[in-house]
């Protein structure tokens, strides 16, 4: 009778353990992404003044056939700041099963404006070069990035190639952008280097630079608002003392008279990211909602 009394709670106890060893889906993605992802660090891209850049690059490799991906450029006035510190921003794109790639670029210490945009539109080249290495979809490629990244990222979308920045990449052809995530971007380029709102690290990536308030328009994605432009969404908060809230509010402004689908993503009481963690819920529900809808 005891035997059967332990052997009981003996099985009561093996079933209470497997159940409590039932992984939550989140468990499960941080469990498998090793087995689902190949990481490649470091991946040149060009050589620009000198300088080999690289970017890193988190490919699927449970699958055979081309995905969408995203491309991230990190913030930083331009002047600051490494893909190396991002990969947090990246979790919630790898656990929707994208592939992402995290672009490193030249400083303004280095080399001043237009040196950072030159090297985004090099990267998108390269992407698109090795397509078939990384299994990239280069009919789904998505720009995003935060704050000097995220005006990368809309100049990626927005700047044609008539204006000449790609000239001194690599021979090749830049893909087009299918969308872009701003989060909280410059988009009046000359508004933080000698506006109303200028910005001291802002203002040096422009040292050195002859002409800066010619230059500064020609970077600016604001100016480049028009009808064949890919989706665009932005996430800024309302009371941003880095980014003005007005540079997001112009943008959409601009892009609500044009045939571009297009969301401000608004985050009342919202700094310069560092959003609660409801809040970046809110957001990345609200991005895989605009990219659904794009078809994407």
């Amino acid at each position: 009778m005891r035997l059967t009394i332990l052997l009981a709670a003996l099985l009561a106890g093996t079933c209470a353990t497997q159940a409590s060893a039932q992984l939550t889906e989140s468990a499960n993605f941080a469990a498998e992404i090793e087995t689902r992802y190949q990481v490649s660090i470091d991946v040149p891209y060009t050589s620009q003044g000198g300088a080999q850049l690289a970017m890193d690059v988190y490919s699927r490799r449970d699958v055979t056939t081309p995905q969408p991906t995203l491309v991230f450029f990190h913030g930083g006035f331009w002047v600051a700041g490494n893909k190396n510190a991002q990969i947090l921003a990246l979790l919630p794109w790898l656990e929707m099963g994208w592939n992402v790639v995290n672009v490193g670029y030249r400083l303004g210490g280095t080399a001043p404006a237009p040196a950072a945009v030159i090297d985004g539109f090099c990267a998108l080249r390269a992407i698109a070069a090795e397509a078939a290495r990384f299994n990239v979809d280069t009919q789904k490629l998505v720009v995003s990035g935060q704050s000097a990244g995220g005006h990368l990222a809309l100049a990626m979308a927005m700047i044609p190639d008539s204006e000449g920045f790609a000239a001194g990449c690599p021979d090749g052809t830049t893909p087009l952008v299918a969308a872009a995530i701003n989060w909280f971007g410059v988009t009046d380029v000359q508004d933080v280097i000698q506006g109303p709102n200028m910005a001291e690290n802002a203002a040096r990536w422009f040292n050195g630079v002859a002409q800066p308030t010619a230059l500064a328009q020609r970077l600016s994605p604001i100016r480049y608002v028009r009808n064949d432009l890919p989706p665009i969404l932005s996430i800024h908060g309302d009371a941003d003392a880095v980014v003005p809230y007005a540079h997001g509010v112009e943008l959409h402004r601009a892009l609500a008279a044009t045939n571009v689908r297009n969301q401000l993503l608004t985050i009342p009481g919202g700094g310069h990211g560092r959003f609660t963690a409801e809040e970046r819920t809110r957001i990345y529900a609200t991005i895989q909602d605009f990219l659904m809808e794009a078809g994407l």
